[in-house]
């Protein structure tokens, strides 16, 4: 029997200072281990012991670990996991397939034609995002591996009621938008972390796939997955989104990232028995 594990990564699995959320008083904190640098800085991390049980989780040959991300490629491969290092993963929010690290050709051609044909073109909407942000909030505008695009802005400076403009006009148009910290996403429809998945499951012959995410762009994938988990924290959270094969977790921040893990490992390793 072969588990595919699909986890989101950035405030599912991995946490920015910012998203720590270490509440308890410091002498109980986890003890945390950086899993990634950026320009010279740390930059994300997890609990040393989910670093440790991720290790056992894809020391395992029964199991397929895939991470499963909205991150490009480039950024996605700054992280330093523990363990064996994924076979499969998945970035640009579906877009990109990695195996053993390089771009599948083949996935990427299937995702252009779809997008081609049931969305509107990535130009028309980063030229709106452009044109309707107001300087004063916008911090940077960026394409994503030329299939998607996204704002970092100030948060707090953001009209709720521009977000919902831009929710109406991009939903008009084939497309999504996900708003996670300070950043704010355009993403086709058609680009789903969930279609690269199920790719990745018929390729290995997976028998059963289990799922975690935090955002509205994991809603897919959580539900594409015999079972999945959110955190106590993110826009699903945020909504009380849940499903029917999906559990909602109480925990926060950083640990919620170990809470995930163990509910893989128990469940994996449930699975293969």
């Amino acid at each position: 029997m072969t588990v595919l594990i699909a986890s989101d990564l950035d405030r599912t699995l991995i946490y920015s200072t910012a998203a720590l959320a270490l509440t308890m008083p410091d002498p109980v904190a986890p003890r945390l281990l950086c899993v990634e640098v950026h320009e010279s800085k740390p930059l994300s991390y997890m609990t040393e012991t989910a670093a440790g049980l991720l290790a056992k989780l894809t020391a395992d040959p029964g199991v397929v670990f895939v991470p499963t991300t909205t991150r490009t490629r480039k950024q996605y491969q700054r992280i330093r996991f523990p363990g064996r290092p994924a076979q499969y993963a998945i970035c640009a929010n579906g877009g990109q397939l990695l195996v053993d690290g390089v771009p599948d050709r083949d996935w990427r051609r299937q995702v252009a034609a779809r997008l081609a044909r049931e969305c509107a073109p990535l130009e028309e909407v980063h030229e709106h995002l452009l044109a309707s942000a107001d300087p004063a909030w916008l911090r940077k505008a960026r394409v994503a591996e030329d299939l998607f695009a996204y704002l970092v802005v100030e948060r707090a400076l953001v009209p709720d009621e521009w977000l919902k403009a831009l929710v109406e006009w991009s939903e008009a148009r084939g497309w999504t938008v996900s708003l996670q910290g300070r950043k704010i996403y355009a993403v086709p429809r058609p680009l789903t972390k969930s279609a690269a998945m199920r790719e990745v499951a018929r390729r290995t012959g997976a028998t059963e796939t289990l799922a975690a995410g935090d955002s509205l762009l994991d809603a897919d994938l959580l539900l594409a997955a015999d079972r999945g988990w959110r955190p106590g924290h993110g826009e699903l959270a945020d909504a009380s989104w849940t499903a029917p094969s999906v559990t909602a977790l109480t925990k926060t921040g950083v640990l919620a990232g170990e809470e995930i893990v163990r509910v893989f490992v128990r469940t994996a390793y449930e699975a293969g028995r």
